[in-house]
């Protein structure tokens, strides 16, 4: 039940547009809130949705079709990266391979090819608007969120698959959005938490982090999402989303005044993460964005409710009225949505096409890196192992919900199979590593060993305990799934780029010897 909030009333054109910018999520899945399609007849372009919405497939296509009941023109939009971030297939990972197994692989035709089917795979849903492909470059090593949601280090490898995924997408008349600019690749900080300061010079900043974002624009990106981050050579007072000089001069500005030239939609990174909400507030920080140029306000993966989308309303409407907004801005950003919409809706003119699941497996397959050491021959799991999975803290974009690793898959196939998981308290404590050094190497006994770790570089508390293993087995098979930074380990190292449940089969077939040919073992 919507609790009734004294509010201006959205009758008027103002109204209207100031609800068009905003792109809420909402709680459920079966059908939307009343508010929701209140809110829908009363100019409201866009909504959101998470893993919170989703259960299959058909639940999903019914959910979204309820949505454009009340506007055709609706922008629907979802987090789905593949690879790691999953809202689709949130309870069981995705089948699509995400950027750093792509980027590993090196084929921009394949990563068109996956975008594509994974845009299928959308459209089959109702989606139609996409906040991925991630264009960050993943310059430093460390970086606590993005990570394997890069197609990896270098500029132009980014640029290439950055404009062929954004391509596959868009063919299957889905608008990508790249992200996040202008770059969140050389962060130590999550702007979810805080606000992360990079401190580059233009020149580096032209050179490295602006080439994949500007082969989005020449590929025809529908919308890029800007990040929360200071750049002080650019904007020495606010942050990326906040900023003229980076909204309106780096990205909309003219090429031969050093701008990308970019005239689709501008939409903000979630507002109500802690690296604006935290210094500016959400309704402060929802007039500057708009104001420094940006289109669209994503809110709603932590806020989804009515009293938040009246709530930057009536924000917007007032900064109009006291002439903090040009409303000449705020139409203009209206009526880019608006167009972006009549787009999506001309493009899912048509059956949608079903699409091949297959290509994921395949792609995951080819990522893969693996590194045997000549004093410990490999011989295939063909008995109950034991897999002990060590969990860092979960990255917030990509949530703790989604399953990841290979001890189910191992033990779907052997039956018997012993667990362990590992988590950062299991460590904390002065003697604890010893600990649980000696029950891991108790409780495999003579078993098989499969050690599966997520970035071992980052935690010095995992690095401590894997090697603490190894020196006791070093017949043990190590399986990486996050950036594979960190020397390769054990008598099999196996690194799947990415922990999506597609890198964890092709990571299973390696163990095992045994490959994954049945079409049923790439459920949807």
């Amino acid at each position: 039940m919507s609790i009734l909030i004294p509010s201006i009333p959205d009758s008027d054109q103002l109204h209207r547009d100031a609800l068009t910018v905003l792109q809420p999520g909402f709680e459920g899945t079966t059908a939307p809130p009343d508010w929701v399609r209140r809110h829908l007849a009363a100019g409201l372009g866009s909504v959101a949705l998470f893993g919170r919405n989703v259960t299959d497939q058909a639940q999903l296509a019914a959910l979204t079709a309820q949505l454009r009941q009340e506007n055709p023109d609706l922008l629907i939009a979802i987090d789905e990266e593949g690879g790691d971030v999953t809202r689709l297939e949130v309870g069981s990972g995705s089948s699509w391979p995400g950027n750093l197994a792509l980027g590993e692989i090196d084929d921009p035709a394949l990563t068109r090819d996956v975008a594509r089917e994974l845009g299928r795979a959308l459209a089959e849903c109702g989606i139609n608007y996409n906040w991925a492909p991630s264009a960050d470059v993943n310059s430093n090593p460390g970086n606590p969120i993005i990570g394997v949601r890069s197609f990896g280090a270098d500029p132009e490898l980014c640029a290439r698959h950055t404009a062929a995924w954004v391509q596959g997408l868009q063919s299957a008349g889905v608008a990508a959005c790249a992200k996040h600019f202008p770059g969140h690749g050389d962060t130590a900080i999550d702007s979810h938490h805080g606000l992360p300061m990079i401190g580059v010079d233009e020149d580096l900043l032209r050179s490295r982090d602006l080439v994949p974002f500007r082969a989005a624009v020449e590929a025809g990106a529908k919308a890029l999402m800007s990040a929360h981050i200071m750049l002080p050579a650019v904007d020495p007072v606010y942050p990326a989303t906040l900023s003229k000089a980076v909204l309106g001069g780096l990205l909309r500005g003219r090429p031969q005044d050093g701008g990308l030239g970019y005239t689709g939609l501008i939409v903000t990174d979630a507002i109500e993460m802690g690296a604006i909400a935290n210094t500016y507030g959400i309704e402060e920080g929802t007039v500057l964005a708009l104001a420094a140029g940006a289109d669209a306000i994503c809110v709603g993966g932590g806020l989804a409710d009515e009293e938040t989308v009246l709530a930057l309303r009536d924000a917007i409407v007032g900064a109009v009225r006291a002439g903090r907004l040009p409303e000449e801005r705020l139409a203009d950003a209206a009526a880019r949505v608006r167009e972006l919409g009549s787009w999506a809706r001309i493009s899912a003119q048509g059956a949608p096409t079903e699409p091949d699941l297959s290509i994921g497996l395949r792609a995951a397959r080819r990522a893969l890196l693996v590194t045997a050491d000549p004093a410990q021959p490999f011989v295939p799991v063909t008995d109950r192992p034991y897999v002990a999975s060590f969990s860092p803290e979960p990255n917030i974009a990509v949530g703790d919900v989604t399953p990841w690793g290979v001890a189910g898959m191992l033990a779907e196939r052997f039956p018997g199979t012993r667990v362990r998981s590992v988590s950062p308290a299991d460590v904390a404590a002065e003697g604890q590593l010893d600990e649980l050094v000696a029950a891991v190497l108790r409780e495999a006994a003579d078993r098989r060993l499969v050690l599966v770790v997520r970035d071992l570089h980052r935690h010095a508390w995992m690095a401590a305990a894997v090697h603490g293993v190894l020196a006791a087995r070093p017949d043990a098979l190590v399986v990486e799934m996050g950036v594979p930074q960190a020397a390769p380990v054990g008598a099999l190292h196996i690194a799947t780029h990415g922990a999506a449940r597609v890198c964890g089969l092709a990571a299973v077939e390696v163990l095992t010897g045994q490959p994954t040919v049945r079409a049923a073992e790439v459920p949807e």
